[in-house]
């Protein structure tokens, strides 16, 4: 085992254990591996991880169970979950229940690679944001929640039901802040249809990594907006208000709520 290991990886294959260890050591990481859960409590009380990779589908204790009892023991180690069980309704339940990515079988180096450094940048931002509130960090640092009225998919992007049953669709500005520089925008078109806790734009960053942002309910898109490909610093400054993404048309809402948070109990 490393002395001081950056991630730990739980799956109950070994292949995808060889495969994370691998691709995460040619870009400077440290791996820990456990088969199991049980085992990767164990080394979670011994040990202190940047971030945590795990598998949903497992013997004895399954991924959900695991975030539960990190939950219980007030352990905040951010934690993406892997399987090839893709369905949407694992995504949403992972992120529901405290995940902050999600990443589907089989995964390619780059999916992989940007997953993993959002979690580090989640794991460093939320440090800093509790000495702030500690008073012990950098009051400089300012987080900006979504509106108390909005609702969110995990960490990744909000959603306001507004008028005449159109929904306006974003991303939160604690995901901007873990994707970091923006190089590029890519967004779905007028009357393409999104999928709850599916893809539906992607952020190219300048260290070269391209970031999936997820939709936060199921819809038709009847407007896209604009500006934020004209000038990406508007994400940054308003990601709430100017800095939407798509205005959609939700196919059912009352499904799609089930597994959104409101923002008006934001928990970090």
């Amino acid at each position: 085992m490393n002395a001081k290991a950056d991630i730990l990886i739980i799956d109950d294959e070994q292949v995808i254990l060889d495969a994370v260890t691998k691709i995460a050591s040619t870009e400077g990481l440290k791996i820990d591996a456990a088969l199991n859960a049980n085992d990767a409590l164990k080394m979670i009380s011994a040990n202190k991880y940047s971030l945590i990779l795990c598998d949903i589908m497992m013997p004895e204790m399954d991924g959900f169970q695991l975030l539960d009892e990190l939950l219980n023991r007030g352990i905040d180690i951010p934690v993406i979950m892997i399987t090839g069980y893709s369905t949407v309704e694992n995504a949403v339940k992972s992120l529901y229940k405290g995940a902050i990515d999600y990443i589907p079988k089989p995964f390619t180096f780059d999916e992989l690679m940007s997953s993993i450094r959002r979690g580090l940048n989640f794991g460093r931002i939320q440090k800093k944001l509790k000495q702030v509130n500690q008073k012990k960090g950098d009051d400089s640092i300012v987080y900006v929640p979504c509106p108390a009225q909005y609702k969110r998919l995990g960490y990744i992007s909000w959603v306001n039901f507004e008028y005449e049953g159109i929904a306006i669709v974003g991303a939160t500005d604690l995901f901007l802040r873990t994707i970091q520089s923006i190089k590029k925008i890519e967004l779905m078109e007028i009357d393409d249809l999104i999928i709850q806790g599916s893809g539906c734009a992607k952020f190219e960053t300048t260290d070269a990594l391209v970031h999936n942002f997820l939709a936060p309910v199921s819809g038709r898109i009847v407007e896209k907006n604009e500006k934020p490909l004209l000038d990406k610093t508007l994400l940054e400054k308003d990601p709430y208000f100017e800095g939407w993404l798509y205005k959609v048309i939700p196919s059912d809402i009352e499904y799609d709520s089930k597994y959104l948070i409101p923002c008006s109990s934001d928990r970090i």
